[in-house]
């Protein structure tokens, strides 16, 4: 079934893209009555309680399609030529990361549905470093990972090597795309606010700061009149700050804000609030 699949998408980047995208959003649609609905619509009603259902529902139903649009299109990011990329997304803000090129930078990259298509657009004009979990199924890893070293011969980190290669490849000053807005549980965490919730948030991105005086530039992918647009913010002043606590919650109140510009754009199928404070009872 893997192959039949994969041969599906082969034959999927040869179309033009705005059929490619309308295959996905079409097949998203379908998913949303058989994938994380429940888990979707819970967590949009922790984060915009102020919407009604019916809104909400629409933001859950938007979401799929967008999912399935996105993903339909990484079969141009596997198979096209990879100039193909710009056709598919805009880049701005380039000069942020222009500027410190050869130095240490993280690149904050949240989880976007357009997440990989930024990466490779990013990718395209810079050589850089991220984690790669490898897939249980042995075809679509290789596909995966070969489709990802196209774009600017990337440094790619398996979980199971750790930190230590990205501490490396940062000290030459490759840019490290990291991913940090997820529930890894409580290890290496602290509780601070996501739109009002005690939400369990690795410390990772200000330890990684000082240990390798890394700027961070936020990267955000995002569908604007369209097509892709992947945003480079200007680096962070003062960053880290005081305590863990604080560059956390300063984290996570910039991917909340930029959040709530798209809401049907962010990944609300991710159990995020997976790990409650002590005493508190499961979210989902």
């Amino acid at each position: 079934m893997t192959r039949i699949f994969l041969f599906f998408m082969w034959l999927v980047h040869f179309l033009p893209l705005p059929v490619i995208e309308a295959i996905g959003r079409f097949l998203g649609g379908l998913v949303y009555y058989f994938g994380r609905r429940h888990v979707t619509r819970t967590n949009l009603a922790l984060c915009f309680p102020e919407k009604s259902q019916a809104e909400r529902k629409h933001i859950a139903q938007q979401l799929f399609k967008n999912l399935g649009g996105a993903f339909m299109q990484a079969s141009v990011l596997w198979w096209s030529p990879p100039s193909r990329v710009t056709e598919l997304c805009d880049l701005q803000g380039r000069e942020h990361l222009d500027a410190l090129r050869g130095q240490p930078v993280i690149l904050l990259s949240p989880h976007f549905t357009g997440l990989d298509i930024g990466g490779a657009r990013v990718g395209y004009e810079w050589q850089l470093v991220s984690m790669y979990s490898e897939q249980k199924n042995k075809a679509f890893d290789k596909v995966l990972l070969a489709g990802r070293k196209r774009f600017g011969d990337p440094h790619l980190v398996t979980r199971s090597q750790g930190l230590r290669p990205v501490l490396k490849y940062l000290k030459q000053g490759f840019p490290f795309l990291y991913l940090p807005d997820m529930d890894f549980g409580p290890r290496d965490s602290v509780f601070v606010p996501f739109f009002g919730v005690p939400t369990a948030t690795v410390t990772t991105l200000s330890r990684l700061c000082e240990m390798t005086g890394a700027k961070v530039i936020p990267s955000i992918t995002k569908r604007v009149n369209g097509k892709y647009q992947t945003t480079l913010y200007p680096p962070w002043d003062n960053f880290p700050g005081a305590s863990a606590e604080e560059d956390a919650a300063r984290m996570n109140q910039f991917i909340e804000d930029r959040v709530r510009e798209a809401p049907e754009q962010y990944f609300f199928v991710h159990k995020r609030f997976k790990t409650r404070p002590p005493g508190e009872p499961s979210i989902y």
